[in-house]
């Protein structure tokens, strides 16, 4: 499965290690940028990862910046994305079972290393529970 991840200076760090962290258990790692610590804007990172989604190049993207606020807005702007700011692994499960979200958002300054792994594994590894739910995701859409 085709991952696609994007950050900018304030997720960079975090960024890396969820790349290595991935690229262990198998997953094919898009990386959209940035990739230094050198400062950016998040809005171009939010794109490329959206637009990855959005093309079929990859089945889900990761967010990461200072806090995952501005970062998960800008990706929420394009239809058919729905980025999820998750702070604990509750967050990622429930919003993969009741709103498919296909883009975690990640605040590397709020949300520490060993967390953000297992917010990670949460979100990739939760299926869609469709029924109900899925009349929801079509309001969304509409």
């Amino acid at each position: 499965m085709k991952i696609a991840l994007g950050a900018d200076h304030g997720g960079f760090e975090l960024k890396e290690i969820i790349k290595s962290h991935l690229e262990k258990k198998g997953f094919e790692i898009l990386d959209k940028g940035t990739y230094s610590s050198e400062s950016v804007d998040y809005p171009n990172f939010a794109k490329e990862v959206s637009k990855s989604i959005l093309t079929n190049e990859a089945k889900y993207g990761i967010l990461i910046c200072g806090t995952g606020i501005g970062i998960s807005i800008t990706a929420n702007r394009f239809r058919g994305i729905r980025a999820a700011l998750c702070g604990n692994t509750t967050m990622a499960k429930l919003t993969r079972e009741h709103n498919d979200a296909n883009i975690l958002a990640l605040g590397a300054r709020i949300t520490g290393d060993v967390l953000a792994l297992d917010i990670v594994d949460t979100f990739l590894s939760t299926d869609f529970e469709g029924g109900r739910h899925q009349k929801r995701i079509d309001l969304i859409e509409d």
